[in-house]
């Protein structure tokens, strides 16, 4: 709900739980106010009458500014930097105010450098996520505009005495770890320059006061960024203990953007929400909304699917990838995938990323078939695909090396014996798209893994006025790609991959079914990296694999297929393992937890996520999933000491007066008993794991 005071210069956006407001000022300085729990009008009006803060040196827009500009009575970092022949910093009038549906437009000009500003906030019914991001355009006839810097949104948390910020950082095969630090004067910053999202860290913070917040209990603030190439996320300590976080797309060459005579650019969302339960209510709160407004598709079970890296490597062919596909129909997959190495001379990492045509020695009857053959053992067909690199040994380089990124005069840096395509080029990023809608034309091809795996390092492009533009348009073009793939090809569906999670983002979800978590499928890794993926993304897009043990890719730990399913039951259920090396009884022991987690998925891909207990140390961790009269507990024991039994697994979220029976014993359970005394699961040993069912009755 977005409501305007009686004076027109004030603003309140409410939803279920919490309200956000501002108001200009005489002087057309928009001012932030509050955000936190539901107010009214008549609160925007008090809160508007309060002085600002007067201290000598400090300016009393730092602070309070709601998108603080360059110049004038300002000191902070601003989130919008300028550049005009003889001109610096910002001015503005406010020129008008409009709301559309359930978002608010403020537009303010700068007659001295012909930019013009529109603030954008949204908020969408049923939900506490107001979605910000703006505008700028360049009003000049004949000046460009430098822009060094256009940051989506400032965010202004209330004063409090102190603050904890929590992100998650890491590393390839080490995705999504959560880190909680104390709030000090200054700035910490997150982000990445590498051109896409990147493994260090995702593009979210989470704040709660005083450092006191739990799971369930207690204020948090958190920011959540909609943008797929470089970013930046700072949270700043001011002077007078006022803490904001600003942020959007990358800044330095990242980030320059140059506005020709006459145009405009949108920046990606940042989008924004307050909680009063927990760092569990803050996930519930980010998973609802992604569900309901960012996810295609989200209602959709996504399917148990079968990859064949690990099993073949680049070692593909068609009568191999049938045998594969003959094992996982008979285990009970619906998906099967065939990765790398189909197409051109792709024999190795050494050639062919760019010449998507099937490799007539390993493919000879081309795709079709095969394709024909899966779906007739009831399985849909995906294919792997990394359309935005290519190999120096590939016809497409050979015939196109000014397509790449590149700095003249420079030998171009390759990783994993490859080069990025400049999809910003609008040639080249016409050829990938028409490449790949050929690809789909060509066979029954239901899924595609959309993979990248290089950063930028040459982000030269030769010819162009304003090369910089290479950062942003990249991403831009890629996202019209998808859509326009999307809306061709309608019954297809999309996984994003990076190198694992090097590319996990609100924007590139909003256009992908699920994404592949990390290329780190050790079962007892992936605990944390999922512990931390949750924060802020739902179980319906994390993809989960069950592979071989030993775990050859990562560190040679033995683990029961038992810890290995169960661990990857929290997510979006996959096996990447070599089948034709699996035992009968393994594969029997696999068909029937498939066959559980097909009965459990819609609670897990769909139902409210509570932490029950973090993955830390070798101990007991585990989470619940619910929905509706469903309740789903998954644990797992890392190490058993001393012969001592784990603590009861303590349950949330239950109708305290009602009894919730176990689907597998058909024991009743009272919920003050489970939610009070606990649950107790019998695990023990090393990498051990369980799956409980509930349903409430009565």
């Amino acid at each position: 709900m977005i409501e305007t005071g009686e004076d027109g210069r004030s603003w309140l956006l409410s939803g279920p739980t919490s309200s956000y407001a501002l108001r200009l000022d005489d002087e057309d300085h928009l001012l932030h106010l509050h955000w936190g729990p539901r107010i009214g009008l008549a609160d925007v009006a008090a809160l508007a009458g309060l002085p600002l803060p007067e201290w000598s040196f400090e300016s009393p827009l730092d602070g309070h500014e709601e998108y603080p500009v360059e110049g004038g009575r300002r000191f902070a970092e601003p989130a919008l930097i300028v550049r005009s022949p003889g001109a610096r910093g910002t001015a503005w009038t406010f020129v008008s105010a409009g709301t559309a549906g359930d978002e608010l437009r403020l537009a303010f000009r700068d007659p001295v450098t012909s930019l013009s500003l529109t603030l954008h906030y949204r908020l969408r019914d049923g939900h506490d996520v107001v979605e910000r991001w703006v505008t700028v355009a360049n009003t000049s006839a004949d000046t460009p505009l430098e822009v060094p810097r256009a940051d989506s949104a400032t965010w202004t948390l209330p004063v409090r005495a102190a603050w904890r910020l929590s992100h998650l950082h890491g590393r390839w095969g080490a995705e999504s770890r959560l880190v909680r630090v104390p709030v000090g004067y200054g700035a910490h910053t997150i982000g990445s320059r590498r051109g896409h999202t990147g493994h260090q860290h995702l593009p979210w913070v989470a704040l709660d006061a005083d450092g006191t917040a739990t799971e369930e209990h207690g204020e948090v603030y958190s920011c959540a960024l909609a943008w797929s190439g470089s970013w930046r996320l700072a949270t700043r300590r001011l002077p007078d203990g006022t803490v904001q976080v600003t942020g959007g797309w990358g800044h330095d060459d990242a980030g320059l953007l140059v506005l020709a005579p006459g145009e405009s650019r949108s920046t990606p969302v940042l989008a924004g929400l307050r909680s009063a339960e927990g760092f569990g209510g803050a996930s519930a709160a980010w998973h609802a909304w992604q569900l309901a407004h960012v996810i295609p598709s989200a209602a959709e079970d996504r399917p148990v699917l079968y990859n064949s890296w690990e099993a073949t490597w680049f070692e593909v062919s068609e009568e191999q990838q049938l045998a594969l596909a003959r094992r996982a129909a008979a285990i009970g997959t619906e998906l099967f995938v065939v990765d790398d190495g189909w197409f051109g001379r792709r024999t190795s990492d050494r050639a062919g990323l760019g010449d998507w045509s099937p490799n007539p020695d390993r493919f000879p009857r081309g795709l079709a078939p095969l394709a024909g053959e899966v779906r007739a053992l009831g399985m849909r067909f995906g294919i792997w695909v990394e359309p935005e690199m290519v190999n120096p040994d590939s016809d497409l380089y050979r015939a196109h090396p000014e397509w790449t990124q590149h700095v003249p005069g420079r030998a171009p840096t390759q990783f994993r014996n490859q080069l990025v395509l400049n999809l910003a080029r609008a040639d080249v990023a016409a050829f990938v798209e028409e490449r790949i809608h050929q690809l789909l034309e060509s066979a029954p091809i239901d899924y595609v893994k959309w993979d990248f795996n290089r950063s930028f390092t040459d982000p030269g492009w030769p010819g162009e006025a304003f090369p910089e533009r290479l950062w942003t348009e990249h991403v831009e073009a890629l996202y019209g790609i998808l859509d326009r793939l999307r809306a061709a090809h309608p019954g297809v569906a999309f996984e994003s991959c990076s190198g694992g999670g090097g590319r996990i983002d609100l924007g590139i979800l909003s256009r992908t079914d699920q994404v592949w978590t990390s290329d780190n499928t050790d079962p007892a890794d992936r605990l944390a990296i999922q512990h931390g993926f949750g924060q802020v993304h739902p179980a319906r897009v994390m993809a989960a694999w069950v592979t071989d043990s030993p775990n050859e890719q990562m560190n040679g730990r033995v683990s029961s297929l038992r810890f290995r399913f169960v661990s990857a039951m929290a997510g979006v259920l996959g096996v990447g393992g070599d089948l034709t090396r699996w035992s009968e009884a393994e594969l029997d022991e696999a068909s029937k937890w498939i066959g559980l987690y097909k009965e459990i998925r819609p609670v897990v891909q769909r139902g409210r996520l509570h932490r029950l207990l973090p993955p830390d140390g070798d101990g007991l961790s585990a989470v619940q999933y619910s929905l509706g009269d469903e309740v789903v507990v998954l644990a797992w024991l890392r190490a058993q000491s001393f012969g001592q039994e784990p603590a009861p697994v303590r349950l949330r979220g239950l109708d305290p007066g009602a009894v919730y029976v176990c689907q597998d014993t058909g024991r009743p359970h009272r919920a003050p008993v489970l939610l009070h005394h606990g649950l107790r699961t019998g695990l023990r040993g090393d990498l051990d794991a369980a799956v409980f069912r509930f349903r409430r009755e009565g």
